[in-house]
């Protein structure tokens, strides 16, 4: 946390970094996450729908996942895991000049839900935004706070996973409302000087991707310009997992190859957590034994661009994840969208 002070003081530390061979890297500080008090299991889902436990683990391996209050929004959820990760790296409000949230699900249309979060933290400088790139978001969001910490626009950034997927779902349709859980991870990340190496801390490489031609197999048929309403999710299962296993491990590959390690340098895969198999899947073709990848949809369902963050300060907090480990993080979302990023510890 020895970072300079300002703007112009960051841009003449990134410079003077250049000058030695160095480059700038986007080091992990802390970490947090929040989980609404609510719980839902699969036995209240079988108890008003046709479905069962062992239906949904065996095609899912969710067993619970958790539902915000009502008016508890996702701002409130992002507030809570901010102000853990806050506490975790023994920083405040004041200390941070980005915040970057990702959601598909905000408070409002606008203004973005990083500025309440901004307000709530007690950051009075600097910039908020939102990101909305579904289950991927998490992923984006980390890229453009590494690109605006690369070029010396903010020192100090948290960056948030929030959703409230609860409000989206057809609870009527139980291919798709047993799936989903309501959640918020933060990674706040600092300026630091690296050597431009893969044994370097921080953010090594990230890939992002998008294809627009897929947009109808996950979807919300809704919107303020199309419905003037917020809709409804619907997913075609079997198309989004088809594309999830390749395209997950075709960028899961790429990030590797772009920060320069292999399968066998990863110590843990931390993953979109969406659906066991597809998790499986992805982690074979990716050469990585499940040993090392960090599961949580087992209690959390699949939280959208919270998942990510969830899963990382889970395995931060409870020991298994800790400094100088690599990290492989992946997701996909609806779009489609999808990306990786390696991250060391």
């Amino acid at each position: 946390m020895n970072d300079t002070g300002g703007v112009s003081g960051r841009s003449a530390a990134l410079a003077a970094a250049k000058g030695r061979g160095a480059m700038i890297r986007a080091v992990p500080l802390g970490c947090g996450g929040y989980l609404p008090e609510k719980v839902m299991t699969n036995a209240d889902f079988a108890a008003r729908l046709d479905t069962s436990d062992e239906w949904i683990r065996s095609r899912t391996g969710i067993g619970a996942r958790h539902m915000a209050a009502e008016g508890e929004l996702t701002s409130d959820l992002a507030t809570a895991a901010a102000r853990r990760a806050l506490d975790h790296a023994g920083l405040t409000g004041a200390d941070i000049d980005l915040v970057v949230i990702a959601t598909a699900t905000p408070d409002r249309t606008f203004p973005s839900t990083a500025t309440k979060v901004q307000h709530a933290i007690g950051m009075t400088g600097g910039f908020a935004f939102d990101v909305q790139a579904v289950c991927a978001g998490f992923i984006y969001a980390l890229s453009l706070a590494d690109a605006l910490i690369f070029k010396g626009q903010a020192r100090r950034a948290l960056i948030i996973g929030a959703e409230t997927f609860s409000r989206i779902l057809d609870w009527e349709d139980r291919t798709t409302c047993v799936l989903f859980g309501d959640g918020a991870g933060a990674v706040i990340l600092g300026a630091h000087e690296g050597e431009g190496a893969p044994s370097d801390r921080g953010l090594l490489a990230t890939c992002l991707h998008s294809d627009g031609a897929h947009q109808d197999i996950l979807y919300v048929d809704g919107g303020p310009s199309s419905t003037q309403t917020s809709g409804k999710l619907r997913m075609q299962g079997r198309e989004v997992f088809k594309h999830a296993v390749a395209k997950l491990a075709e960028v899961a590959d790429e990030a590797m190859e772009k920060a320069g390690v292999a399968s066998a340098d990863i110590d843990w895969v931390v993953p979109h957590q969406a659906n066991l198999r597809i998790i499986e899947a992805t982690a074979k073709k990716a050469g990585v034994p499940m040993e090392k990848v960090i599961l949580t949809l087992q209690d959390h369902g699949n939280t959208s661009a919270a998942s990510i963050p969830l899963a990382l300060s889970t395995a931060v907090h409870d020991g298994r994840i800790g400094r100088g480990d690599l990290l492989l993080m992946e997701a996909i979302g609806g779009g489609l969208v999808w990306g990786a990023a390696l991250l060391r510890w």
